[in-house]
């Protein structure tokens, strides 16, 4: 059954500072003295994906303090695939920011030492892949847990695909084929979803393993991305006009999935967060 409700329905979700109409701009949050922990989870997009769109890729930067933000890219998911680093660098070339990549793959994997090379930057960017070689090769490298301590110090963590999947505490990956739920790093409290296409073979699958009792989570789709602070979302962005977010719970074997309110980023009003109208409905079945 599909009922019309009005997009972003905030009953589900505290959206938290950013959906404040009064703020004065995009980093206000980063002023508090506790220093903001933020996650930008790209269902899709960025410039692996998006070539000509910088959209996303701008917008992460711009929650970076300073005009030449430190970036480093962690190609992990794909095997640190060399085109994949050398693309990274043409989308953040020297003249507009510092960046750098560790390779944990190769011989060289790049700073001695990873804690202090990965504290040091004001954004983190973790590209696609698999997530289960991801995780594991963090895991053996205590990649993860020097990643959870970036995010509390207040570094920016964003990502697409497994770059997304990665920061839930689970993941509905089916880059190996048949669709498996996997244990994540557990920063958000959430399931999460990428790639996601509302009645998609992909889509199904994920409501499909919430009824197994994944927890209730969040999916984005190619060109949307969920914008976190702290452990609440704050904010659904996209690249493309039609992209969207959105929320999914199951109680008792019926899964809502509710269309979550987005700004578009190519409207030049992403400095000044507001809410978008657009269709959305919330689907039981």
């Amino acid at each position: 059954m599909r009922t019309p409700v009005h997009g972003g329905d905030g009953r589900w979700l505290n959206f938290g500072p950013l959906y404040n109409p009064r703020r004065a701009g995009r980093r206000d949050h980063l002023t508090m003295e506790t220093p903001a922990r933020q996650i930008v989870a790209f269902g899709g997009g960025g410039f692996s994906m998006e070539s000509g769109n910088p959209l996303l890729d701008e917008y992460v930067l711009g929650l970076c303090a300073g005009e030449r933000p430190r970036v480093c890219f962690l190609p992990s998911a794909s095997g640190d695939a060399d085109h994949y680093v050398v693309r990274f660098y043409r989308a953040f070339p020297a003249e507009r920011c510092e960046a750098s990549h560790i390779s944990l793959f190769r011989r060289e994997q790049g700073p001695a030492d990873l804690r202090e090379h990965l504290l040091s930057q004001d954004l983190i960017y973790v590209g696609g892949g698999s997530v289960i070689s991801l995780l594991g090769v963090w895991q053996a490298h205590g990649v993860d847990e020097i990643l959870r301590e970036a995010w509390q110090a207040g570094v920016v963590l964003c990502g697409l695909s497994a770059g997304s999947l990665c920061w839930f505490s689970e993941a509905h990956s089916g880059f190996h084929g048949t669709p498996r739920r996997v244990d994540g790093l557990g920063l958000l409290p959430f399931s999460n979803s990428v790639h996601y296409q509302p009645g998609s073979d992909h889509g199904l699958a994920y409501q499909g393993l919430l009824r197994e009792g994944m927890r209730a989570g969040y999916a984005a789709e190619d060109g949307a991305a969920l914008h976190f602070v702290g452990e609440e979302l704050s904010r659904v962005v996209a690249s493309r006009p039609k992209s969207r977010g959105y929320r999914l719970d199951a109680d008792e074997g019926r899964v809502t999935e509710i269309g979550l309110a987005t700004t578009y980023l190519g409207d030049g009003s992403a400095a000044v967060p507001r809410l978008t109208e657009a269709p959305a409905t919330a689907i039981t079945a």
